[in-house]
């Protein structure tokens, strides 16, 4: 599609867009941060990655071996 469109018509989408963008409210990197840090703490506990996976719940698990002879 962007290859159809003369440069004309590409630099005004993107106009359009920083203008979209522009309209988002900006927040402070110390206040974003701290929030983003304390969501994250308080998720620790029922992250998987963090915990680990129960044997029994673990779709991955071996069921059996295969034995070749």
């Amino acid at each position: 599609m962007a290859q159809e469109l003369s440069e004309k018509e590409l630099l005004k989408l993107e106009v359009e867009q920083l203008k979209r963008e522009m309209k988002n409210p900006r927040v402070l990197i110390s206040k974003s941060g701290k929030e983003i840090k304390d969501y994250v703490e308080a998720q620790a506990g029922s992250d998987p990655l963090l915990k680990g996976v129960p044997e029994d719940k673990n779709p991955f698990k071996e069921k059996g071996t295969c034995m070749i002879s």
